[in-house]
């Protein structure tokens, strides 16, 4: 049997119509139309790459600072020791420490949205791979959360900076921000994220790289945006700042 969905639900998809492609101005506008909760959703992307994600090469994977951040209160743990941290406390981590920080996930803790280690650190944090990796919590010096800089590692990602990573399928999911961004720092930050995207594009990549485009709320349908006229739009908008 079928879900029953609301009054509200009903009411707000009729605004849009699924099998048309829309520009991201209006894409932004109807995912706010269609925000019909009493809470405020996060608005996240999704983009379907033509990548064999088989190959070791064709791995795209990183991480961009958005303008405007994401809207979401991030909880930063750091594995640091000696003038490090008190360095990592000063920039905001939430928890800081090493060995028994360790053991603390170990015991089943992942009560938080990132991991920032300085490399000697690396030697504790690697154990925990197995609970880390699969939640997309283990430090990686490529995104720059591998590093001594702790406090413009731990800043940035308080910030905004958004990790990504494409799935198995070859799909990238990121958040942009909320249901209450005004549409001009969707817009900014929708831009910069997919700039990042196409600059991560593997060399060993054929065909049309970007497939797809959609954006949705996090209760609401997938607006499908015309992938095939972003280059262009994007250039105008950089040419317009």
């Amino acid at each position: 049997m079928s879900k029953k969905r609301g009054k509200k639900y009903l009411e707000a998809i009729k605004k849009y119509q699924k099998d048309i492609f829309y520009e991201p101005e209006k894409a932004f506008n109807l995912v706010k139309e269609l925000h019909w909760t009493k809470f405020e959703e996060s608005i996240d992307i999704a983009i379907k790459l033509g990548i064999d994600t088989r190959r070791s090469d064709e791995q795209v994977r990183g991480a961009v600072d958005l303008p405007h951040g994401t809207g979401k209160k991030v909880k930063v743990i750091v594995f640091a020791q000696a003038e490090k941290v008190k360095e990592a406390e000063e920039a905001g981590a939430d928890i800081v420490g090493a060995e028994d920080l360790a053991e603390r996930i170990q015991k089943g803790w992942t009560d938080f949205d990132a991991t920032v280690a300085t490399p000697d650190m690396m030697k504790i944090v690697g154990k925990l791979g197995k609970i880390l990796g699969p939640r997309g919590l283990m430090p990686n010096p490529k995104i720059g959360n591998v590093t001594f800089d702790i406090k413009n590692a731990v800043k940035s990602i308080k910030a905004g900076k958004v990790e990504y990573r494409a799935d198995k399928f070859g799909i990238i999911h990121a958040p942009l921000g909320k249901t209450n961004f005004d549409e001009k720092k969707l817009l900014e930050n929708f831009i910069t994220f997919v700039d990042a995207i196409i600059k991560a594009k593997p060399s060993s990549s054929k065909g049309r790289y970007i497939q797809s485009i959609a954006i949705s709320s996090t209760m609401g349908p997938g607006i499908h945006l015309d992938q095939q006229k972003i280059g262009a739009w994007m250039e105008k908008q950089k040419n317009i700042e």
